[in-house]
């Protein structure tokens, strides 16, 4: 489980690929001195395992179905992903619940920044996602805890401030930049039980 908030970005400096498998080995701009062997770690928001660690990088495998759903599979050696170590019991939760299991990949349609350096988004939006994407609701973005500022079933609007910026891979965004999506899992449960009590109802 992790908060959605960044805690540094990460370079990738190695890719291999073993039985349909990717392995990924990442410097983190931040030396993660407490992580070990089995630790999850968000990666672009996508919860990941790791599985070999030194003083200087982590390595994560990705698996068919994680390179299917995210934007993992296109990314290379150099490129830089957000990082955060999972939740401890103790921790401030900054942003929300966020699990780390993506949901769907949105692209970026525009880009703009407002009078105040705000970086504004619009961003695609799949159509089995939208049911669960509303106004000033939380959304995840590559692993980044974010308030949707308007939804259409098409599209949404973020706002990413000055400091985001400054810490996450946002400065990297451009039009086409393809975006790891999570929505809010207790919409997700919402409607589970909705479901499960109009199905009682009916027998």
């Amino acid at each position: 489980m992790f908060s959605g908030i960044i805690e540094t970005i990460g370079r990738i400096i190695q890719i291999g690929c073993e039985q349909g498998c990717k392995q990924f080995t990442i410097t983190p701009a931040l030396a993660f001195d407490d992580i070990k062997i089995g630790d999850s770690i968000s990666v672009n928001g996508v919860c990941l395992t790791v599985t070999h660690l030194t003083s200087l990088s982590f390595s994560v495998t990705l698996v068919p179905e994680t390179l299917r759903l995210t934007n993992l599979d296109g990314l290379n050696v150099n490129d830089c992903v957000n990082l955060e170590r999972s939740l401890k019991q103790n921790d401030r939760i900054g942003g929300h619940f966020v699990q780390g299991h993506v949901d769907g990949t949105g692209h970026i349609l525009e880009l703009d920044y407002d009078q105040s350096h705000a970086l504004i988004a619009k961003i695609s939006l799949p159509k089995h996602l939208s049911y669960y994407v509303i106004n000033k609701g939380f959304i995840t973005l590559d692993g980044m805890s974010i308030t949707i500022i308007h939804s259409t079933p098409e599209w949404f609007t973020v706002t990413f401030i000055p400091h985001t910026q400054a810490v996450t891979i946002t400065n990297q965004y451009k039009k086409g930049t393809c975006i790891n999506i999570e929505v809010d899992m207790t919409a997700k449960y919402i409607e589970k039980m909705i479901g499960a009590y109009k199905h009682a109802s009916a027998n």
